[in-house]
């Protein structure tokens, strides 16, 4: 008795979120929509949200959600079809299906800071130039 009672309860359980489904809605609306020009293969986001990487025959498309814009191109073989993105920060895992390979890249991304009239040490023409932020409070 008490197991067709659990049953009959289960039973009645799994039914009622099969008949809400048919009662949900939802509303679609597009955030952003990107002109490429050239056809994608394959796309992945960062796993902070603020970039999308966007694999096009040849180059990954590096796209800042932030600035709205691609901000960098990478040079990849053109056999790779396929992008992921690892969770590990900024590293990308591409593979090709024809070649049978798998690359793992750590992108490191370069900011240029305009230092002109600020004060410095060291000579002006060096090859790395060193910012420091700081706040004395």
């Amino acid at each position: 008795m008490k197991v067709a009672v659990h049953v009959m309860l289960l039973l009645i359980l799994l039914a009622v979120p099969a008949l809400s489904l048919g009662q949900s809605n939802v509303e679609l609306s597009t955030i952003r929509e990107l002109d490429l020009r050239v056809k994608p293969l394959d796309v992945a986001s960062s796993t902070d949200g603020l970039m999308l990487y966007v694999l096009t025959p040849g180059e990954i498309q590096v796209y800042s959600l932030v600035e709205g814009k691609v901000t960098s191109r990478i040079p990849v073989d053109k056999d790779f079809d396929r992008l992921t993105a690892s969770p590990r920060e900024n590293t990308v895992i591409l593979t090709s299906s024809t070649k049978s390979s798998l690359k793992v890249l750590q992108l490191d991304f370069i900011q240029n800071i305009d230092v002109s009239g600020h004060p410095f040490k060291g000579p002006q023409e060096a090859p790395v130039t060193v910012a420091v932020f700081s706040d004395y409070q």
